[in-house]
């Protein structure tokens, strides 16, 4: 019998590696689309609302990956909550935030490439880097992890920079407080959520690492939660630096916004935006690493829970899932060819945010299904969840609303998906029939 067990080998220290890793990439480009739709104070409104809904989800996300701590994540919390299909449904939310995330994430590493060495195309940069990084995720989750954590740090010491040496060429006027939401108005504001969303997508991807952990129920809290706060951080002074140093519409644009912001201040030639261009390298390079073991777990999870073809949930003998990591990039390097970088950006949120729905859906159901789940931490209180709800609403409606002739593909895309449920055999699982993880000695 072949194994479908993983390998635990991963600290807290090293989830938070993940969780923060898969995520950063959102600050050094793609957030800055939004100033097309609104000024920076509209922008600022949006990520704010982004930001609570963030806070309050992974507080209550931690509570479901510590009670069903699975490679699975959300499939499995799904599962167990409303059924197969449910389990189903999420399983393919996250895999549209995931592989849909990565081609924007990997075309960007090329252009960053090719803004360094010129010579070099950008879609073969994007192809190499994105080639290497599945080799590396194929090694075995330890060396995975101790990469990610290395660049993961690289890339928030280069955000420390970029705040530490912008800050002092804030200008007021820049925020446009004469004209706070400009001509786009609350519809402006809207229209920058998935954008907003951007700067902490694919943060609930820790999960799919929970079952590699070495003590899940007492790893995760701490990855999580030390995760968020240090995204919330990150993005907020991102942002509130950038927007403050050069006027928005001069950079709404660009694939590289940070540097264009400091060659604003220190000119052309200098070496200070070329320094933020090679460190945001690390940035990217540490989602694109990131988001790769997400899907590849969450396509190994989905298959050994019989919604996808058995093979794919073989592992090879270091533990690690290489046939779903393998099938499963060759799928994301399709979307490289696109170059459609804010188009993907869209498609990417619309999952992520059906995902969130699913997700909390799932957490009131097993509140009342099973009260007495084993809960070794448990969110301080209801209004938690309860004010996650009610942004994750907004932000499908300001998604949906904004970007409909975008998201009706999307939406057929998984009229499809539910149809190869229905009409192809799979087997069947007991979705409480789960093997239990436990901590290494």
């Amino acid at each position: 019998m072949e194994e479908t067990t993983l390998s635990k080998s991963l600290s807290p220290v090293q989830l938070w590696g993940i969780v923060v890793g898969m995520v950063i990439s959102g600050m050094y480009f793609g957030w800055n689309y939004a100033f097309a739709l609104t000024t920076p104070v509209g922008f600022a409104i949006a990520t704010i609302i982004v930001t609570i809904f963030y806070t309050t989800f992974m507080f209550t996300y931690a509570e479901l990956s510590t009670a069903i701590p699975h490679a699975g994540g959300p499939s499995e919390y799904a599962a167990r909550a409303m059924g197969n299909f449910g389990g189903y449904l999420a399983g393919f939310s996250c895999l549209v935030e995931f592989l849909f995330a990565t081609p924007a994430i990997a075309l960007s590493v090329g252009a960053y490439i090719h803004y360094l060495i010129p010579s070099v195309p950008v879609v073969l940069a994007a192809v190499a880097i994105y080639v290497l990084f599945v080799v590396i995720n194929c090694i075995g989750v330890k060396t995975a992890a101790a990469v990610e954590l290395l660049i993961t740090i690289i890339a928030i010491l280069g955000l420390v920079m970029f705040c530490a040496v912008g800050a002092p060429h804030i200008k007021v006027a820049n925020y446009e407080f004469g004209n706070m939401l400009g001509t786009g108005g609350i519809k402006g504001i809207f229209g920058a959520i998935p954008f907003a969303i951007w700067f902490y997508l694919a943060v609930e991807g820790g999960a799919l690492a929970a079952e590699e952990c070495k003590n899940p129920k007492k790893d995760i809290p701490k990855g999580f939660l030390l995760g968020i706060i240090t995204l919330v951080v990150l993005a907020l002074g991102t942002l509130f630096v950038a927007s403050g140093v050069m006027p928005a519409s001069e950079f709404v644009n660009t694939d590289s916004p940070l540097p264009a912001v400091l060659q604003s201040v220190f000119g052309e030639n200098s070496i200070v935006p070329q320094i933020m261009s090679f460190i945001g390298l690390f940035g990217l390079i540490a989602s694109l690493h990131g988001i790769i073991l997400g899907y590849s777990r969450q396509t190994f999870a989905m298959s050994r829970a019989g919604y996808l073809p058995e093979f794919l949930s073989k592992v090879s003998k270091n533990g690690t899932p290489v046939i779903a990591t393998v099938v499963s990039s060759l799928i994301g390097l399709l979307f490289v060819l696109t170059g459609q970088t804010a188009i993907i950006i869209v498609i990417s949120t619309f999952g992520a945010v059906s995902l969130y729905i699913i997700s909390l859906i799932s957490f009131f159901i097993l509140r009342s299904k099973e009260p007495n789940l084993a809960r070794p931490y448990k969110v301080a209180h209801i209004i938690v969840p309860i004010i996650s709800s009610i942004c994750v609403v907004i932000l499908f409606i300001a998604i949906v609303l904004s970007n409909l002739s975008t998201i009706i593909p999307v939406i057929g895309a998984f009229g499809v998906a539910i149809l190869y449920y229905y009409l192809v055999p799979h087997k069947k699982m007991d979705v409480r029939a789960v093997p239990e993880v436990t901590p290494e000695a």
